[in-house]
């Protein structure tokens, strides 16, 4: 069967954890625990098919409110595909840098209330299941922590991404890093150009928005000796 991460279309088959089906088809959603639940990192918005994937877990019952619930919050560490169907998810990341994208300042204070509103309250429930787990001999902690020192690479790009993705004006200095510092601050003081409306530069550089390829001044300030 096909479904769709970010849009991504994924082979997957009944029977298979929705984290794995991203990570075996380079779609990575994000994780940090290596699919232990205790971290939240893998949390997804199903958009359409939420009968396709299992119940919910009591993981995730620990960890994710009502109010996430009802938007669709899963955890894919701990869904399992269980029929065909139109599966549709969206992960955290992805999320919010449409969000950005696309200025929507309502729809950032919903969902930064929202995200408050979990942790604040499911934040009890979810350390009792970590340590009900731990009790149980269901969750083995050294693991655990060994799977997060694994995970934290992965995680990291994931994030560096998706900031350039949301940010665009980044990409430009990023992309020159091989001319050395030179094209970093020209193109950082482009991009400071272009968020100032043309008022601000960088001493120094060039501003290519401008069409003025002359270095723009350097001001040099000297500080008097102390009067004694």
């Amino acid at each position: 069967m096909r479904i769709y991460i970010n849009d991504m279309p994924c082979e997957a088959q009944p029977g298979d954890i929705l984290l794995d089906v991203a990570k075996q088809n380079q779609c990575h959603i994000g994780y940090i625990c290596g699919g232990s639940g205790v971290c939240q990192s893998c949390f997804v918005y199903v958009q359409n098919g939420m009968e396709c994937l299992s119940d919910r877990s009591e993981v995730e019952k620990a960890f994710i409110s009502d109010k996430l619930t009802e938007t669709g919050g899963r955890l894919a560490c701990q869904s399992r595909i269980v029929k065909d169907g139109d599966l549709r998810v969206l992960s955290r990341a992805e999320m919010l840098r449409r969000i950005v994208l696309g200025l929507n300042v309502p729809g950032f204070v919903s969902y930064a209330q929202t995200i408050g509103y979990n942790v604040v309250n499911q934040l009890p429930s979810g350390l009792g299941n970590i340590v009900s787990r731990v009790r149980e001999g269901k969750l083995n902690p050294v693991t655990s922590i060994q799977n997060i020192g694994r995970g934290i690479g992965p995680a990291s790009q994931l994030v560096g991404r998706n900031i350039f993705d949301a940010l665009p004006f980044l990409q430009g200095p990023a992309s020159m890093a091989g001319e050395g510092a030179k094209g970093l601050f020209d193109n950082a003081s482009n991009a400071l150009c272009s968020v100032s409306g043309g008022r601000l530069h960088l001493p120094g550089t060039t501003c290519k928005s401008c069409d003025d390829e002359t270095p723009v001044e350097r001001v040099h300030i000297k500080a008097s000796p102390a009067k004694k």
